[in-house]
């Protein structure tokens, strides 16, 4: 098994331009990881026209960022959605780590036997998260950051560590973790998301772009801690147990 005292390479999926890995990447970087971020699609009106997936091999950690896409409408990404679902599932088979993110954690669920499917609300904005009964919430109440419409159902066997009144927030599968807040938001990952966003989108679900921005810069330091801390335990506790930093 590989220590952190080797040499440790990470692969980022990020879905479109406005979604890096961000306070991820950074604290991976902190770690001593080198990261290689690889853009599935460049062109919004364009979904289903994506960059080849590179291989596994010479990476030791798969993690898979957010999307404005969804698994319940796969006829837009259907060119290439099928070959991540293959991809983080043989990653997970041959127990590589994975972390995925919203849109990466639905991708995770649907390739390890669990589903996606619409969330009865629609969540944007900060959101705290609690420990179901009998179980430990790793990474704290937040709150967290959440945008999303779908929701994630857990495969068989995934024990899961998060929840709010609308989705399951956190599940771990062996080395293999998916999260459906967003961890990595910062300011300037915010500006990302609203430029994506539509006036009438934004208007059709509540949100003011000066109030969100206004949020972030309140939450962004809080929060940069504590993705560092998630960080912290998926490497610690989850893809490296007993490794020393």
């Amino acid at each position: 098994m590989l220590s952190e005292r080797d040499h440790k390479r990470a692969l980022v999926l990020a879905h479109e331009l406005e979604g890096p890995a961000c306070q991820i990447e950074v604290r991976l970087l902190m770690r001593g990881w080198e990261v290689t971020t690889h853009l599935v699609t460049a062109d919004h009106g364009q979904p289903n026209v994506a960059t080849p997936f590179p291989e596994l091999v010479g990476y030791d950690m798969l993690i898979v960022m957010g999307s404005v896409r969804s698994l319940t409408n796969t006829e837009e990404i259907d060119s290439w959605i099928h070959d991540e679902l293959e991809m983080v599932r043989m990653a997970h088979t041959d127990g590589m780590p994975v972390l995925g993110v919203c849109f990466g954690g639905q991708i995770i669920a649907e390739a390890l036997g669990g589903s996606v499917e619409k969330a009865p609300v629609t969540e944007i904005g900060w959101y705290k998260i609690a420990a179901p009964e009998g179980a430990e919430n790793p990474v704290g109440p937040g709150p967290w950051f959440e945008w999303h419409h779908d929701r994630f159902v857990p495969p068989p066997g995934a024990d899961v560590l998060a929840v709010n009144e609308n989705a399951v927030q956190l599940m771990r599968l062996g080395r293999t973790v998916g999260t459906q807040f967003h961890p990595e938001v910062d300011c300037a990952h915010m500006d990302g998301f609203l430029e994506m966003a539509l006036d009438e989108y934004l208007d059709d679900h509540g949100v003011d772009r000066h109030v969100m921005k206004a949020e972030m810069a309140e939450h962004e330091g809080r929060n940069r801690a504590q993705c560092h801390a998630l960080v912290d335990w998926f490497l610690d506790e989850v893809a490296f147990s007993g490794s020393a930093s």
